[in-house]
């Protein structure tokens, strides 16, 4: 059965964390940079896909009990193309490695994940 979220709640997680970054982006410019660059070194294709670096850091988000990260990662896993399995198996080995707090973090995920890939297949053909 296909999952239907009827809310926004992770796209509205990374909308909150939006004014609290700016403000402290602009007080600490040099390390967002450096974290911005970061970022898109350690995500771009190589020997692994983005695809599956952001289905890595969805599983590690979990782990942190990060919701911003979680938030994110989801949406950069859907954007790479990830199906819903995709994330469910990385989501699984978030649970093999870390126990029962990742059932709670992983369900937190997959309900993200499943936001952020009805809203892409909303914006896409297909």
């Amino acid at each position: 059965m296909e999952h239907m979220n009827d809310n926004n709640h992770y796209h509205d997680v990374l909308n909150d964390l939006n004014p609290q970054h700016r403000a402290l982006r602009q007080m600490i410019p040099e390390v967002y940079r450096g974290f911005a660059e970061m970022q898109t070194a350690a995500l771009a294709s190589g020997a692994l896909d983005k695809k599956a670096k952001e289905l890595i850091a969805l599983a590690i988000g979990i782990v942190a009990g990060c919701d911003g990260c979680i938030a994110s990662h989801a949406r950069g896993a859907a954007r790479a193309g990830a199906t819903r399995q995709e994330a469910a198996e990385a989501i699984g080995v978030s649970i093999q490695m870390h126990g029962g707090p990742a059932t709670i973090y992983g369900a937190r995920a997959y309900d993200a994940f499943c936001e952020f890939a009805d809203a892409e297949v909303g914006t896409t053909a297909g």
